[in-house]
C-alpha cells in the first residue's frame, strides 16, 4: 500500500521480508504529477504493478533512481523501465566505485554476500557524485556513499536524504567485501553528517528522525566492534571463524555468514590502517595477528 510520509514523498514496501531486509525494501515516490521512483526493489512484477497502481490518477513516472546494485533494490528498476519507458539513473554497474583493495579481492574471485549482487545491472544514465537531476516537482542531488556497496548513492532532497542501505531504520549495515568497505563506510557516515539532514529515508525500516544520533550510534557500533576484534586477536583468535565465534555469541544461524563477512571487513580495514597483520594474501581464510 502506498503511504504518504510527507508532502511530495510516498513509500511502498516490497513484499520481500527476510532477516536481511526487515519488512522489505522501501520504494519511494518523489514529487507529484511527473514523479521519480527510488529503488523499485526486487524483480517482482507484483511490486512494480503496486507502485504504478499506487500513483494518483494522471500521474506518470519520469525517472527511476537506484541506490545500489543489490538484488533487493535494483532488478525491479528494469521492470519498471520497461513498463514506463523511462531511464534508470545510478552511479554505475555493480563493480563501479570499488577501492583498490576491493578490486584486488574481487580479482581473486571473491564475491559479495548478504542480499546478493545484481550482476546484470546497467543504468541508462550515470549520476556522478554531486550530480543533480529532477523534474518540475522534485529535485535530488546524488551523494556517492560507498561502504555497504561500491556503487551506492544516497539522494539528498532538501533536508531529506534517501540513504539506501548505508543508514537503515532497523539495523546496522552489512559490510561484505569486496562490495562492502569499512573505510568507505566511515567516510560515508561523515559525508551524510555534513548534509545536516532533518530526516533520513532508509532502504529498510522506518524513517530516521534524529539523523545525527543515528550516525553517532552507527559509528560507535563499528568502533566498538573494531575494539572487540583487536582484543580477540590479542587473546589468540586469528581466523575469521574463530573471531566470529568469540564475538558474535548471540547471532542466530541464519545471520552467521553475514557476521563473518562483517568481521572480515573489519580485518581488511585493520590491515589497511596498520593495526593488524595478515599471513600471506588477504582473504577470509587467512590468519591475522596484532600489528
Amino acid at each position: 500500500m502506498m503511504q504518504e510520509l510527507e508532502p511530495g514523498v510516498r513509500r511502498i514496501v516490497a513484499p520481500n521480508p527476510s532477516p536481511m531486509t526487515a519488512q522489505g525494501t522501501c520504494s519511494y515516490v518523489l514529487g507529484t504529477d511527473r514523479v521519480a521512483v527510488i529503488d523499485p526493489g526486487p524483480a517482482d512484477a507484483r511490486h512494480i504493478r503496486a507502485i504504478l497502481d499506487g500513483l494518483d490518477p494522471g500521474e506518470r513516472v519520469e525517472a527511476i533512481l537506484v541506490t545500489h546494485a543489490h538484488l533487493d533494490h535494483s532488478p525491479g528498476a528494469r521492470l519498471l523501465s520497461e513498463a514506463t519507458g523511462v531511464p534508470i539513473h545510478a552511479f554505475g554497474p555493480p563493480e563501479a566505485g570499488r577501492s583498490e583493495v576491493m578490486r584486488g579481492l574481487a580479482a581473486t574471485g571473491m564475491a559479495g554476500g548478504g542480499e546478493g549482487v545484481d550482476a546484470a545491472f546497467r543504468p541508462d544514465a550515470i549520476l556522478a557524485d554531486g550530480a543533480e537531476t529532477g523534474g518540475a516537482t522534485w529535485q535530488v542531488r546524488a551523494l556517492h556513499t560507498p561502504g555497504h556497496f561500491g556503487n551506492h548513492l544516497s539522494f539528498a532532497w532538501g533536508r531529506r536524504v534517501f540513504t539506501g542501505d548505508v543508514v537503515m531504520g532497523w539495523s546496522s549495515t552489512l559490510i561484505s567485501p569486496p562490495d562492502g568497505d569499512l573505510g568507505d563506510y566511515f567516510r560515508a557516515l561523515e559525508r551524510l553528517r555534513s548534509e545536516g539532514a532533518a530526516v533520513f529515508y532508509p532502504g529498510h525500516g522506518a524513517p530516521v528522525t534524529a539523523p545525527e544520533d543515528r550516525l553517532n550510534e552507527l559509528a560507535s557500533h563499528r568502533h566498538d566492534r573494531t575494539a572487540q576484534i583487536r582484543a580477540a586477536l590479542a587473546q589468540g583468535a586469528h581466523t575469521v571463524v574463530d573471531l566470529t565465534d568469540r564475538i558474535y555469541t548471540d547471532v542466530p544461524p541464519a545471520l552467521r555468514g553475514a557476521a563473518r563477512r562483517n568481521v572480515f571487513a573489519h580485518l581488511v580495514e585493520l590491515v589497511a590502517t596498520g593495526q593488524a597483520a595478515v599471513e600471506g594474501a588477504l582473504s577470509p581464510d587467512a590468519r591475522f595477528h596484532p600489528a
